[in-house]
């Protein structure tokens, strides 16, 4: 006679409050679980489904006091037009290529990441990471996990990002550029290239983690319509009037790293 064993219960944790890193002056608090055990990828799909993030084997989501800034959006890839703006994006960088490759840390990696930190995030305690920091971030992940390399013609790196593959989509979870290149719009081409990208592995959604219409480095993820917001514990289409009005979710709802805007 065989007998299942019983689901472990899954704890829940909240954070000590810390400063805002999306908009000065407000408290940020986070609710944390931790992704283990032989269910990780499951755990981690209903997770992300509730509006949850990843960084290295933890889930993430805010709990703010009197804050409900932080929106969870996904692009339903099935649906998705780009507007001119974007089409203009994609031709501009139709000279970069990009591969998959395993969640490995390497030095040419590492040298990316320190550049684009300091020449963008020099105050940001990111700056100060240290390669085997990087490599923890990359590596240390309980799920099916993998970078995201854009080279040009000439098989420079010029930019990466760290992607997780859920059973209904990719989730970007942090992504960097070579500095000088604004004007490529990297952080968006990217986001296009993960569209596709899960266009043809048959998933659904792009998840890009957190709409924050009051952050400046957050709200560019709007942009790509349609899209999804996370809003009463359902998804739902973003609206016109959602970009006008001062609405957000109820405190207690759920709502979702970041990733730098371009």
């Amino acid at each position: 006679m065989s007998f299942k064993s019983p689901r472990r219960p899954q704890f829940f944790y909240t954070t000590a409050p810390l400063p805002c890193p999306y908009v000065a002056g407000r408290t940020e608090r986070k609710v944390v679980t931790e992704i283990t055990g032989p269910d990780a990828d499951s755990l981690h799909d209903r997770l992300s489904r509730a509006g949850f993030r990843r960084s290295h084997n933890i889930a993430y989501a805010p709990v703010c006091p009197g804050c409900n800034s932080c929106i969870p959006i996904r692009i339903p890839v099935a649906t998705f037009q780009p507007d001119r703006t974007l089409r203009r994006i994609a031709k501009a960088n139709a000279g970069l290529e990009g591969f998959d490759v395993p969640a490995r840390a390497t030095a040419e990696q590492f040298q990316l990441f320190q550049r684009y930190q300091q020449a963008r995030h020099g105050d940001g305690d990111m700056a100060t990471m240290s390669f085997y920091d990087y490599r923890a971030m990359v590596e240390d992940t309980p799920i099916e996990t993998f970078i995201i390399e854009f080279r040009d013609p000439g098989d420079h790196l010029v930019g990466a990002c760290l992607t997780d593959r859920l059973g209904d989509g990719l989730s970007a979870v942090y992504s960097y550029f070579l500095p000088g290149l604004e004007k490529r719009s990297l952080g968006t081409f990217t986001i296009l290239w993960l569209i596709e990208r899960a266009r043809q592995l048959g998933l659904p959604y792009v998840y890009l983690g957190y709409w924050v219409p009051e952050s400046r480095k957050m709200a560019y993820k709007a942009r790509f319509r349609p899209s999804e917001v996370l809003q009463g514990g359902n998804w739902r289409t973003l609206t016109d009037a959602d970009l006008c009005s001062e609405s957000r979710p109820v405190p207690g709802e759920s709502t979702m790293v970041s990733e730098p805007a371009d």
